[in-house]
């Protein structure tokens, strides 16, 4: 984790213009001293990501901030899917994507070792994806006990899509299968929750918000979860 964040660190220093959401971009002001920078709101992806891809055009040094990794529900892959428009022509700039850590690996470890297992990671936001289609990755996943982390379960706008979500899950599993809670996993001020299926603290939960559900042999003690990956019972 160390290494990847100092990578993150060296490429944000060493660029002349940073362009970001602007919550992420104040989670990085300590590194912006001198540096341009491209702020935006949320629902503007698309134009951010175009900006981003102007500036670099130009020959200057661009970091496009994600939260997490960029990867996993972040820019890259948007980035990506911008230049494929222009593929007749050469890219115009070298291109590096930088791993980070995204929230679902943060959070399992403040709760312990509960994706030690497969497990299945699925945005309840229905913005981008069809709520019908979030339902049925839903079920599947609960149906072939996979652990479940959700990211987005809950905003102003969609206050129902948690409680909906968990009501398919409980359809498969059982409601006393532990669960994780983690707010704001990794930043200033995180706040974690053991607790079960059953008694997810719905109303508590934003989008700043992981949940993590575990499988049928998930279990908990102290204040961690741990899913078993097998070990004890294989012979060596």
């Amino acid at each position: 984790m160390r290494d990847m964040t100092i990578r993150a660190s060296d490429a944000i220093k060493k660029a002349d213009t940073i362009v970001g959401y602007s919550t992420y971009i104040r989670l990085v002001e300590p590194l912006l001293k001198d540096k341009d920078i491209v702020s935006t709101g949320m629902t503007t992806e698309v134009e951010r990501c175009r900006e981003a891809i102007r500036i670099a055009a130009q020959g200057r040094s661009v970091a496009l901030i994600s939260s997490g990794d960029s990867g996993i529900y972040g820019m890259a892959g948007l980035v990506l899917e911008l230049i494929k428009e222009e593929a007749d022509n050469p890219l115009p700039f070298d291109l590096e994507i930088i791993p980070g850590v995204p929230a679902v690996c943060s959070a399992a470890a403040s709760l312990g070792a509960p994706l030690m297992h497969d497990f299945a990671v699925i945005s309840l936001s229905d913005l981008l994806t069809p709520w019908e289609l979030i339902e049925k990755r839903l079920s599947l996943a609960a149906e072939g006990d996979f652990v479940i982390a959700l990211y987005n379960p809950r905003s102003k706008g969609r206050p129902d899509n948690l409680a909906k979500a968990l009501e398919i899950i409980r359809r498969y599993r059982d409601a006393d299968t532990p669960a994780g809670v983690v707010k704001d996993s990794a930043r200033d001020g995180e706040r974690i929750t053991v607790t079960s299926l059953r008694k997810i603290p719905v109303e508590e939960i934003d989008m700043t918000t992981i949940v993590i559900i575990g499988n049928s042999k998930s279990f908990s003690f102290l204040n961690y979860i741990v899913t078993p990956r097998g070990y004890k019972g294989k012979r060596l």
